[in-house]
């Protein structure tokens, strides 16, 4: 009988076996020539990961919100315009960090569960002058995925730097950082990385690399400037020792573990294999009856999908039935409708039995709270959106 519940949250992630093994290794010095070689591997193989063959990597302790933090910390100065495409939660708080640091900041909102048109973003870019626009790939707290690409190639026309948070998008939604044009492009390890909390991961262009070196005020933030980080990347990639903090090394270790195992499973097919457990996912929600937070089909990611509770149902009678059966889920985020909706994760090394076993609890779960719908149907749907591709 399993002794533990699966997790099925937007993050932490279930992990592999290989990358708990790599975590709970004996710890290595931080200068030791093993964990050297091994923080090098990881920096080169996160360029194949953020598929930016130029870009500065970065691997801080910290959490995903330290990575937006180091973003607002080392590209804006007091006075800078910046525009923030919002989709939720994520996205405004990325807006408050560039305040923070001197930003004006302009956002570009839409109704919960929808996303700002091109034509609005394009509006804003023209009459802006913005040195910076912040763009979240997929925002954890609405499930909304963002037309990254298209965002891009907008900046490209009028200048601003492209800020991608991809904390809940990078290895499991597309993302190709140099083809796209995308200026930094961030994530935390416990999301689709599929390694357990602890690590912001920034991968920096040489276009972000220029304008940091251009600043003409002191990073206001010790820890995240990273003058006191890129000569260390530089050093553990070109296999020296280095110091400035002391990084998280059984965490580094499992990172390289895991970065290696998405290497190997190849960038395509794991943007594949995480749309089409989504699609899954998705069918068997909506076989059920449930809508979803997302306005339109086109606008849900692919890593995570947020139903609607369905009329009668409540959050907290569902979720403790959830739990019962062996799952465990997020409730809602959003302020606006947090406790209309929730959230399921369905990245990293999800497999489609997960998603049945997910399916299975949420049926028993609505079924224990008086749901009326003929038991079976949604797990049935996701069979069979599965295995139509």
């Amino acid at each position: 009988m399993k002794n533990r519940t699966l997790l099925m949250i937007p993050g932490p992630v279930e992990f592999d076996s290989e990358v708990l093994a790599a975590l709970g290794a004996p710890t290595a010095s931080h200068v030791a020539p093993n964990f050297i070689e091994i923080f090098g591997q990881a920096l080169e193989q996160m360029r194949e990961v953020f598929i930016c063959p130029d870009g500065q990597p970065l691997i801080l302790a910290g959490s995903g919100t330290l990575a937006m933090d180091s973003a607002g910390a080392n590209l804006i100065e007091p006075g800078d315009k910046a525009l923030v495409v919002s989709t939720g939660y994520f996205s405004d708080r990325f807006g408050k960090i560039l305040e923070r640091y001197g930003a004006l900041v302009t956002y570009i909102s839409s109704p919960v569960g929808g996303r700002p048109s091109l034509d609005e973003v394009e509006k804003n870019l023209k009459t802006g002058d913005y040195k910076l626009m912040t763009v979240t790939h997929v925002d954890t707290s609405t499930g909304v995925v963002n037309d990254v690409h298209s965002l891009a190639e907008l900046a490209l026309h009028h200048g601003p730097l492209v800020v991608v948070d991809g904390v809940c998008s990078v290895a499991g939604e597309e993302l190709r950082m140099s083809e796209w044009n995308i200026d930094l492009a961030l994530t935390a390890s416990q999301k689709a990385i599929g390694v357990p909390p602890g690590l912001a991961l920034l991968m920096i262009s040489p276009r972000a690399l220029a304008a940091f070196r251009a600043r003409k005020t002191p990073v206001m933030n010790y820890y995240a400037d990273w003058s006191n980080w890129l000569s260390v990347m530089e050093s553990y990639t070109a296999r020296k020792p280095a110091y400035f903090a002391t990084p998280a090394v059984n965490l580094v270790a499992a990172l390289n573990v895991s970065l290696a195992q998405i290497i190997k499973e190849g960038m395509q097919a794991r943007f594949q294999r995480h749309a089409a457990i989504s699609k899954a996912c998705k069918a068997g929600i909506g076989a059920l009856g449930l809508g979803q937070v997302p306005l339109r089909s086109e606008f849900g990611a692919n890593t995570m999908t947020a139903p609607r509770y369905p009329v009668g149902v409540t959050g907290t009678d569902f979720l403790a039935e959830v739990t019962r059966a062996g799952v465990i889920l997020a409730g809602g985020l959003h302020p606006l409708n947090r406790s209309e909706y929730f959230r399921i994760g369905h990245m990293g090394a999800v497999t489609i039995g997960d998603i049945l076993t997910t399916l299975a609890a949420i049926e028993n779960a609505l079924a224990a709270c008086g749901y009326p719908f003929e038991m079976g149907t949604g797990v049935s749907a996701a069979l069979k959106a599965y295995y139509s591709r």
